[in-house]
């Protein structure tokens, strides 16, 4: 691959993850829809009541749901401070790990008939817990 061909598959990979981010914290389900495979899974690990780890699960419809709410507009800040590092691309898969002032997420996304799009994600906030 052409390295002008890698440096536009990295532009359109973190398009998709800025769309994603972004999307949630403006509240814009367009861009977060856009981002989203429809079979997203996203995960996160989550105590319950009697104090055990659990694994929560979210899918690509109740981001967008909770998108269009404005869920994510009480968790910006001034300056998110994202960083987008491509780990790896092999022909139309990547691994990306996403930081910022609230969330770490490694993502990983497939290239389809559509474009890039983010079809796992396990994170978790940034931020201290309050545990």
């Amino acid at each position: 691959m052409a390295r002008r061909d890698t440096d536009k598959e990295q532009a359109a990979i973190k398009q998709t993850v800025l769309d994603y981010f972004e999307g949630w914290f403006s509240g814009d389900p367009v861009r977060m829809e856009r981002a989203l495979h429809p079979e997203l899974v996203k995960r996160s690990l989550e105590r319950d009541a009697t104090g055990r780890k659990t694994l929560r699960t979210i899918t690509a419809e109740r981001m967008i749901e909770a998108t269009a709410r404005g869920g994510g507009k009480s968790d910006s800040a001034e300056d998110l401070g994202i960083e987008i590092e491509v780990a790896d691309v092999l022909g139309d898969l990547a691994n990306v790990t996403v930081r910022s002032v609230v969330y770490t997420e490694y993502l990983h996304l497939a290239r389809t008939s559509d474009g890039w799009k983010i079809v796992n994600d396990v994170w978790q906030s940034t931020r201290p817990s309050k545990a």
